[in-house]
């Protein structure tokens, strides 16, 4: 029988790195409470139609990457590739827009792409990301990219990079596709086969090609910025003001351009110098236009996405609170009751503690504590026992001190 393996790109998390991700999920959900932003947990799969429709039909992402499958009922049924179109699904069903205040949510859980396995990216990958509806000032957009930045710099990742670029809006935005078509159809004998196919459809996406040959012929296709209508540059003058105010630095990019269609206005993305060309930590912008086109109420919104792979990548030496392991042992088989009764009081006082019901003598118990690295084990033996004592030793320096059961918490908190 052939051996039953992970599928390509997932992969199985254990201990010591599982530590980085407690780490790095209590500190989201620490940090962005700050921000009055409120957990939102959305199902892993969707009705495909909510991200043809939301993210587009035309994204890498809908055409290509999607697990996409038919349930009993033969109804198309899709593993989230991303989660804002969900969060706009979730609040419209549930009518949250008239009911929670401010609107304002976080969210953490896996998505589903399938694409090449790469470094920090798997087709299973985690994310983190924020979403605020129903405030369409360029303030808010600042406050976000500053939520994401500055919970990075806590996180003490060094070496990263702010890009922010506007796509401009349904207004002006159409007519300088139009410009954008006009200048790729001369010279798309230029351009690879995959970006040829875009021209049509959505040429914004020409600007990602990574080709050489497709970056050197795109180097002088006008772009977005000289063709955004007055409402988009005040907007994006105002929220690299906000920056400003906020000591949030940034490289404007003209070039920057969003993998899902549903962004209008501002658009950011992070990025580390630590991570190769793989190197993208978090991107987001504004979606002015996704409530409406989900059937919501005609509103604004604006969030992010972070890869949480990429980010525990930098996490080295994250301030992991250190756990001291409690052992009880006993002498033999018959105090094991009492040995059971002592692990509850201490369980219930907030210590980790482990106990061994094979019933081994103290020697193997003593074995057994050092596998779980056990800061102290406590033995109980007839002579603790007839005594109402315990004998507790500090497993580093082989100390043992027998001492009153009454006086072990006490003794436990001042070495603990």
């Amino acid at each position: 029988m052939s051996e039953i393996k992970a599928a390509k790109g997932t992969r199985d998390i254990f201990p010591p790195e599982i530590q980085k991700w407690q780490f790095l999920e209590n500190a989201i959900h620490d940090y962005y409470k700050k921000f009055l932003y409120q957990e939102i947990r959305t199902p892993i799969f969707e009705h495909s139609e909510l991200f043809s429709r939301g993210i587009g039909s035309e994204t890498e992402v809908v055409q290509k990457e999607m697990y996409t499958f038919s349930d009993k009922s033969d109804r198309s049924l899709t593993l989230r590739p991303e989660n804002t179109a969900s969060v706009v699904r979730a609040a419209i069903e549930n009518n949250l827009f008239e009911t929670v205040a401010p609107l304002r949510f976080y969210y953490i859980g896996p998505m589903f792409r399938y694409d090449k396995p790469q470094k920090g990216r798997y087709r299973q990958f985690h994310q983190f990301g924020i979403e605020v509806f129903a405030d369409d000032s360029p303030q808010v957009d600042a406050e976000v990219i500053f939520a994401a930045v500055d919970f990075l710099n806590k996180l003490r990742i060094a070496d990263i990079r702010l890009e922010l670029n506007s796509v401009g809006c349904p207004r002006c935005r159409p007519l300088y596709l139009e410009v954008l078509r006009k200048a790729a159809r001369a010279e798309g004998g230029r351009l690879c086969a995959d970006f040829r196919r875009k021209i049509e459809g959505n040429p914004l996406r020409i600007f990602d090609c990574k080709l050489p040959e497709c970056a050197e012929t795109t180097r002088d296709f006008p772009l977005l910025d000289g063709h955004l209508c007055a409402e988009c540059r005040d907007h994006f003058a105002a929220v690299r003001e906000t920056l400003s105010w906020m000591n949030v630095p940034f490289q404007l990019n003209p070039r920057l351009v969003r993998g899902l269609d549903y962004y209008t206005k501002t658009a950011f993305e992070v990025t580390s110098g630590q991570l190769g060309a793989q190197n993208a930590l978090l991107g987001g912008g504004r979606y002015n236009n996704l409530i409406k086109e989900l059937g919501g109420p005609d509103m604004a919104g604006i969030g992010f996405a972070a890869g949480m792979e990429r980010i525990i990548l930098h996490l080295e030496n994250p301030a992991l609170p250190k756990i001291k392991n409690l052992f009880v042992a006993y002498g033999e088989q018959k105090w094991l009751a009492h040995a059971i009764q002592l692990a509850e009081v201490l369980r219930a006082e907030g210590y980790p503690v482990y106990l061994d019901f094979q019933g081994k003598n103290l020697k193997k118990q003593f074995k057994k504590a050092d596998k779980i690295a056990a800061a102290f084990t406590l033995i109980l033996a007839e002579d603790e026992i007839a005594s109402k004592s315990v004998s507790i030793k500090n497993m580093a320096s082989q100390e043992q001190k027998k001492i009153p059961l009454k006086d072990l918490n006490e003794r436990l908190k001042k070495n603990y």
